[in-house]
């Protein structure tokens, strides 16, 4: 058994009674696991299924167990002596575990040291496993997790400074230029893009469940019609677990199948309702008939008085934003679907989660921001005196640069191209607003100031110029994005709750307020 695999077994060896884990770490760090036979390691696999409890009773022997073979692992791990003295670096090294293993070794500056190791990434940087470190008698500090890898995950990679993206190692320009969204969402939830069979089979099984209960007509009548569409939506999708009262169970992969095929296919609905809601419009049902962005836009913007008929060019852009939106490595919202579904809860309440976090301005209104800060420039004459006011720092530029991206945002040139192909379909290269954005793109990628800091127009801008062109208002744009999200969440939660090494989490904190002080009567507080 490698290095790895031990210290994956290790944590999960884990236990919340000290006992047990001091039992458990010793027996592992004595090199008696790594002897393990497959037997013994199937049995020491099922012991880990005990409750602490009863694991206490049996290391104890105060219950022993009627096989001999189970019964002798459980006695092996019992004559630990866990009672025993030992510093972090006094135990013996196995030749296995630490071949070709590189190790960070931190000093704590009391006499005591400690090794931890290093694990390699396909790409991107490596990372440190402080998994043991509070054990060390310290927490690590990371406000925000900027410097925390916080899962191991295969689904998405991102490299800002090259301004590179890949979903499952495709480049994600290929798979705008070649691919839909829902083969995008095949690879992410599965690994590889679908054979012909494979795809048919998916997007028949979302077209097919897109309808939402009946009574869901009741259930947004409970809402104000003003009320924010990512109130509604985020509302609306936790409600989801209700209408399928049936046992659910994170653990059974055929339940986790069914729920994600229910949630991508029924978001442009319950988006949709969220939409025509707020303008008083009636809800109009899916249409088996569609493609899932073209259906996405009939249920937007078809009425009951007249036939709709999509156009190609406008759902095969929204498509795209779709896609370039689907996963975005672990940030904020991805972090949140996975802390909230790390509990084993419902995978409709953590993707509302997930909803909650993204409709905070810091992550899912950016393109939003975009739009107000056109607004506010009001008109292409005075895009120049704006332009002045960024360098001066008066004002701030919305929809340009990016936080993880320290080059050109992938995702924006192939925007950019279906941004002018929307303008020109729908005749709106003279709008003055979208004069306005243009001018302003036109700056920023000319002038030296904007060149420098590499503040390029990123995927947000060009957007939401493209919602806004084809009839999206602002409020809806973050609804949109979780629509578009809703598939990385998916992908994300299930390869978490996948993983064997699954634990809650359990984020630590620097505490710096009272220590214990005794209670005061209110008669004699000051």
């Amino acid at each position: 058994m490698d290095y790895i695999s031990i210290e994956k077994m290790k944590w999960r060896s884990r236990r919340s009674i000290l006992e047990l884990d001091l039992f458990f770490e010793r027996f592992i760090n004595e090199g008696k696991f790594a002897k393990m036979n497959e037997v013994q390691l199937d049995y020491y696999q099922q012991l880990l299924e005990f409750e602490d409890g009863d694991l206490l009773q049996l290391f104890q022997g105060k219950v022993r167990l009627a096989d001999p073979l189970f019964q002798t692992l459980i006695d092996e791990i019992a004559q630990v002596d866990f009672y025993k003295e030992s510093t972090m670096t006094d135990v013996k090294e196995n030749k296995v575990e630490t071949q070709n293993q590189r190790v960070v070794k931190v000093d704590f500056g009391n006499g005591q040291t400690a090794e931890y190791p290093v694990y390699k990434a396909t790409l991107g940087q490596d990372v440190v496993d402080f998994g043991a470190f509070g054990k060390s008698g310290f927490w690590s500090y990371d406000p925000a997790f900027l410097a925390t890898a916080a899962c191991e995950s295969k689904i998405t990679y991102i490299d800002g400074d090259k301004g590179q993206l890949f979903y499952r190692g495709y480049p994600i320009e290929q798979l705008a230029e070649h691919s839909s969204h829902l083969e995008g969402a095949y690879a992410l939830l599965n690994g590889e893009l679908p054979t012909k069979a494979q795809k048919e089979e998916f997007e028949t099984a979302i077209r097919y469940h897109t309808m939402v209960h009946d009574q869901f007509l009741s259930f947004f009548k409970g809402f104000r019609r003003d009320s924010h569409p990512m109130a509604m939506l985020a509302g609306a999708v936790s409600a989801m677990a209700a209408f399928y009262p049936e046992a659910f169970d994170f653990k059974n992969a055929e339940h986790r199948k069914i729920a994600i095929i229910r949630l991508i296919a029924k978001m442009p609905t319950i988006v949709a309702m969220c939409y025509r809601y707020g303008q008083g419009l009636p809800f109009m049902y899916p249409r088996n008939d569609l493609d899932y962005s073209s259906n996405f836009l009939y249920m937007m913007f078809a009425t009951p008085c007249e036939p709709y008929v999509p156009n190609p060019v406008i759902a095969k852009a929204f498509d795209r934003i779709l896609l370039l939106h689907a996963d975005h490595e672990q940030n904020a919202s991805t972090s949140t679907v996975r802390l909230a579904g790390s509990s084993g809860t419902h995978p409709f309440a953590a993707i509302a989660a997930g909803v909650s976090c993204l409709w905070g301005p810091a992550h899912g209104g950016a393109n939003e921001a975009v739009l107000k800060m056109l607004n506010e420039i009001g008109d292409e004459s005075r895009v120049d005196a704006f332009m002045q006011g960024v360098k001066d720092k008066k004002y701030r530029l919305m929809g340009f640069g990016h936080r993880v991206y320290k080059n050109m945002d992938p995702r924006a040139s192939i925007m950019r191209k279906t941004c002018y192909e929307v303008l020109d379909i729908l005749g709106k290269h003279d709008d003055p607003l979208f004069k306005l954005a243009m001018k302003l793109e036109k700056i920023a990628l000319e002038d030296s100031y904007f060149i420098e800091k590499k503040l390029y127009p990123n995927v947000d801008f060009y957007s939401g110029i493209i919602q806004r062109a084809i009839g999206i208002p602002t409020e809806m744009f973050t609804a949109i994005f979780a629509l578009a999200r809703t598939v990385g969440w998916l992908a994300q939660w299930q390869e978490m709750i996948e993983d064997p090494d699954l634990k809650i989490g359990r984020p630590r904190q620097l505490y710096t307020g009272y220590a214990a002080r005794d209670y005061v009567a209110v008669a004699d507080r000051k």
